[in-house]
């Protein structure tokens, strides 16, 4: 089932696993946009300011960071070809999260002007970067009166989550998984997300 996982996480899609007799039955489908990000299905919006967002933790891990890359190329000494890459607007002092990046067994061919060389080597860096992992859990309300689940969100779909006390706001998260349970307080949903991009 590695396969399927992986085929879901590149298509952003969702699949529904189930035992039937001696036979796995499996069903792919992709979410609907139901974010901030569109207009054409209706928001779905989790937020403690609507009173369906039951709890909310957020948590961001910066250790494994890489945001600015210096791309050593061939050549030896002072003629080693060289440079650095970063995404946007570079990062300074602590903010800055460097990788460096060993390209000297790319050969700058004859017919490679150095120009052209140097973007290769800054694509390497790009392909080294890595950005912060995020994670955050929810429970929602299972009997909420704006939405109702299997009827206006499903698996799959991206919604937004808010938590407007501390001003966090996701504006586009996907939902990949729900895990629905009952005590004595009652049926509660425990939602699994997946940020994007």
């Amino acid at each position: 089932l590695e396969w399927l996982y992986s085929l879901c996480e590149t298509i952003g899609g969702s699949a529904n696993v189930r035992l039937d007799g001696n036979k796995l039955k499996c069903n792919l489908f992709s979410g609907t946009d139901r974010s901030l990000f569109q207009d054409e299905n209706p928001h779905i919006v989790f937020s403690d300011a609507y009173n369906n967002l039951l709890s909310f933790s957020y948590a961001a891990d910066d250790a494994v960071q890489k945001n600015f890359a210096y791309v050593l190329g061939c050549g030896e000494g002072n003629a080693k070809k060289r440079t650095t890459f970063c995404s946007g607007a570079e990062p300074t002092y602590l903010d800055r999260y460097e990788v460096y990046v060993d390209e000297r067994n790319t050969a700058q061919e004859e017919d490679v002007t150095d120009a052209e060389y140097l973007e290769i080597l800054k694509s390497s860096g790009a392909e080294h970067l890595v950005q912060p992992k995020t994670a955050s859990e929810s429970a929602i309300a299972a009997f909420s009166t704006q939405y109702q689940y299997n009827k206006d969100y499903f698996v799959g779909d991206y919604v937004t989550v808010e938590q407007k006390r501390f001003g966090l706001i996701q504006t586009k998260i996907q939902l990949i998984g729900m895990v629905e349970s009952f005590d004595q307080n009652g049926r509660s949903l425990t939602p699994t997300f997946k940020e994007t991009e």
